[in-house]
This record gives structure tokens, sequence and C-alpha cells, in this order.
């Protein structure tokens, strides 16, 4: 028997509840919601099978909601509860049949809140299977319609709930494997049944994407966690931050290093000190206050380390600050060869606050030294035994600059971080891992 596409409404020739025909021609089976009979409409609406009506799913998207996807008017026919069991876990998430007099049969899933929109993919695609993927080295992908699709998961689920109609009839415990692949905005899913192999595209909807009686069903849910297929919300701004954070930057830059080179006047020749004449104190005049004054200290120890105690005195005599610097160097040969690290220089900076003669007091406070046993006596003559002391007045610092050049840059790279971190959550549901790549 054919379906009548006239037909508006049946009994269940299971319990004899009136039931409404909504999904077109096409429709083969039609699943009482009083008593869970399938019952197939080619053969007179003859009861197949009975469903849990115990698992009936909760979902806003009623059989007989009406509304538009993309425009297109639609129509709910039918419900599926999916479940999928792996080591112990539990995913379950419902199919909702949607059928257009003008576009004809789609699927609405609503997973976590999430809601997407799929169809009958039949365009050239290629196929992806599990075998495929279980002997793959790099992770599967495909190239469809100019975009590329990588393989994302495997998933084996079965049907547990049906009510109203299907173009095709659902039985309870069958198992169903399918592949899915993602591209930047749809998602690719492979199953094959005895008969045929079968593609469907899906994308996220969003609520501008709906109308009528579908956006009051969608106000109903409430998404929880990541979703692949959910996109990034675009950022009218992103371009702009990008280019006028790098541009800023780069100049930040440039006044940096240009300011670096500006190394002041001297406020004292280049005096070099013996260690055993420390503690010394040496004068220096300060001709305008506020610019910024630094003091260059340069031992010449080697494997060995001193800490140098600096105290400041005003030009009234009193102690402005008191400070201290570490110079050490170190240096050997091992298995790997030569190596060095350490510094026998050492500054300090600050910014006098009355112009005038300044007094600098320069001591060894601690001093050692780094050698193994054996060498200990050698290794005395390399203890530091003078110190170099500069002092330059008016210098300019690029310090500030570099921290806004870094703010800068976190500026210019905060849609690309963005992305990246989108990018993360859309894969972490994926079941191949980097291991599978190696």
């Amino acid at each position: 028997m054919s379906l009548n596409p006239d037909l508006k409404a049946i009994n269940c020739t299971a319990c004899g509840a009136g039931l409404d025909v909504l999904g077109g021609g096409r429709v083969t089976t039609h699943i009482c919601a009083y008593c869970g009979s399938a019952l197939d409409a080619l053969d007179n609406y003859r009861a197949l099978q009975k469903f849990d009506l115990l698992q009936r799913p909760e979902t806003s998207f009623k059989i007989g909601t009406a509304g538009q996807i993309f425009d297109v008017d639609f129509t709910v026919i039918g419900l599926l509860l999916h479940q999928e069991t792996w080591h112990g876990r539990i995913w379950r998430w419902v199919d909702h049949q949607v059928f257009s007099p003008t576009h004809g049969y789609a699927w609405i899933t609503l997973e976590e809140g999430h809601l997407t929109f799929s169809r009958r993919y039949r365009k050239p695609a290629g196929w992806m299977s599990s075998e495929q993927v279980n002997r793959a080295d790099t992770r599967p992908q495909l190239s469809v319609a100019g975009e590329i699709y990588k393989y994302y998961d495997t998933s084996t689920s079965e049907v547990i709930f049906a009510e109203g109609e299907f173009t095709w009839t659902p039985r309870q415990g069958k198992r169903t494997t399918t592949v899915t692949a993602l591209s930047e905005t749809a998602m690719l899913s492979f199953s094959a049944t005895a008969r045929e192999r079968e593609i469907y595209r899906t994308t996220y909807l969003e609520r501008d994407d709906l109308g009528g009686g579908f956006v009051a069903a969608y106000d109903a849910v409430a998404p929880s966690g990541a979703h692949p297929l959910k996109g990034r919300k675009a950022n009218s701004h992103g371009s702009f931050l990008m280019k006028t954070g790098l541009g800023a930057m780069l100049t930040c830059l440039v006044l940096s290093g240009f300011m670096a080179l500006q190394g002041g006047v001297r406020a004292i020749d280049p005096q070099v000190h013996s260690v055993l004449d420390l503690p010394v104190t040496v004068p220096f005049d300060v001709s305008e206050a506020g610019r910024l004054t630094r003091i260059d200290l340069e031992g010449n120890g080697r494997n060995s380390w001193s800490y140098l105690a600096v105290e400041l005195e005003d030009p009234e005599g009193e102690l402005l600050f008191e400070s201290g610097r570490t110079v050490e160097y170190y240096n050997g040969r091992d298995q790997d060869g030569s190596w060095s690290e350490g510094s026998n220089r050492a500054s300090l900076a600050f910014f006098p606050p009355v112009p005038g003669t300044y007094r600098l007091t320069l001591d060894l406070e601690e001093t050692g030294l780094w050698a193994p046993r054996q060498n200990a006596a050698a290794s005395a003559q390399h203890r530091m035994t003078q110190i170099g002391l500069r002092i330059r007045t008016g210098v300019s610092s690029g310090f500030w600059l570099m921290i806004l050049a870094l703010c800068f840059g976190g500026v210019a790279g905060y849609p690309a971080l963005r992305r990246m971190l989108h990018n993360r959550a859309r894969w972490q549901g994926s079941d191949w891992t980097e291991e599978d790549d190696d």
C-alpha cells in the first residue's frame, strides 16, 4: 500500500488513539505517542514493535511545532532518543525529524542544550570509515566543496526511544556506527547500513537562524559546555586591534632602541679601585634634577662572586638610599664543551631629587670562590681584585617603552589568541590524540 498524501489523521491500530499525519508522502513509519507502537505506514499502519514510553526525552521541540530554519518552513514530525555508552560513560541526544513541503526532510539535534541542523548531503564528498581511521597514521581529512574536513570522532549509538513519523523504520537497540569530520563551518557524518551509505552535513543553529515556534523552543534550552560546531562570535574590531597594536608596538620598540643609545653625560671619569682600598667614597655632581642617573660597576673576578654594598647621600648629607649588587662570573669545560654563566657587570639607576653634589660609598661586603677542591688553591687568583666604576647623568631609558611595547603586543595578539583557544575548545572532544599522529 502506498501512503495517501492527502491523509491528515489516523487511528493507531494497536491502541486506537487518534494520530495526526504531518510528514508528507515519504513517511514509512508512524510511532504512536500513546502506546509506543511502531506502525507500518506502507501496510495499513500494521503494528511492528513497541518502544518504552518511559524513555521519552525532555525537549521543547514537540511534535507538531512549526517554525522557520534559515527562512524555510519546517514542522517537527518525529523524535528519536539516541544513547552511546563508552567505558562506563553514557551520552544521550535527541534527534527531531522535521519536514518542509518545499525542502523535504531534515533533522534538528538537541545535545546538552546545543542545537544543530542536519540534511542529507548528496554532492560528491568521498568517504571516511572507521576502518580507514583505524589504519591512518595521521588524522584523516577530506576536501569537500572547497572546505577541509578533518576527522573528529567515531561513535556507536542505539535508538532507545522513538515517537512520530519517519522516512525509515527505527528499531530499538539497533546499533549504528557514525564517523564525523569537522571543518571550520560544518560537520560531515558518515554512516553505512546494509543497503546504502549515508552522508549528512550538520551546521550549528543560533537563535537568529530560527523563526516562528522554533524561537520559543530555542529559548527554552540552556546550552552547557563547548560544542565543536559553535562558531566564535565575530569581533568587528579584531583586524583593527591587530593592526593598531602591531603599529604601536613597533613604534615603541624603535623609540626604546633610540633612547637606549642616548648614554647621557659623564658625572665622573671612569675609575678603577682595588678591593683592598674599599670602602671608597666618590663624590659626583648632578646639574639637573629628575634626570635618570646610572651607576655601572664592573669586577674582574672569575669563578668567583662578590657582593658590593652601595650607599648614596644627597647634597644635604642625608642618606638617599642603600642597596647592593652582586657581580659573579663562572666558566669551565665539560663533556659538552666550554661553558660560562653570570656577569661581572652590574648597575643601578635613580632619579636625583635635587641638583648638587652627591656622595657614593662603595664597599665589598662578601665574596667567595667556586672551584673543585683540587683546584681551589689555583682558583684563589681568580678572586675579584678590582672594581671599575662609571657614573652618567641624563641617561635615557627605554624600559617603560619596552613595557608599553609588550602591552601593545598583547593587544595585537589577542584576536589570534582568542581564535587559538576557540579552536582548542572545538577539538577537545575529538577522540583522535596527538599520539595517533606519531
